[in-house]
């Protein structure tokens, strides 16, 4: 009795999709620059990070998630597809004010669409006392 249920709904699922939706499971490319130089910047500013990704591939971009490796850095990305050929931006700042002096180095995850669905992004900078 429950495999004709699990069959049912399983048809049930599959004939509701339409021709006209994103279909999951889908790869495409992207090309980005992945690392950002901030140069030299005084202890407590923020940085601005802003990095262009471009869709290479064959079907729209889907980004699901775009997160900082800590809770010093916030990230912006578009939440609509990218279609292929097309650009978007995401934006990344990264708060300083407790940051030590010298190299700093964060990291921002992207997880897509893609092959392989995990893409990492660097913001580096000097950090330097007034």
């Amino acid at each position: 009795m429950r495999k004709i249920a699990f069959l049912a709904l399983g048809l049930a699922l599959f004939s509701c999709a339409s021709k006209d939706k994103l279909e999951i499971g889908n790869k495409t490319s992207i090309s980005v620059n992945d690392t950002f130089n901030a140069g030299k910047v005084i202890l407590g500013e923020e940085v601005e990070a802003n990095f262009t990704i471009k869709n290479t591939g064959k079907y729209p971009l889907i980004i699901a998630e775009v997160k900082g490796e800590c809770s010093c850095t916030v990230a912006e990305f578009p939440e609509e597809p990218i279609e292929p050929g097309e650009t978007g931006k995401i934006s990344a700042t990264v708060r300083t004010d407790n940051a030590a002096e010298g190299m700093l180095s964060k990291g921002v995850r992207i997880i897509a669409n893609t092959e392989p669905s995990l893409t990492k992004l660097t913001i580096n900078a000097e950090i330097v006392r007034k």
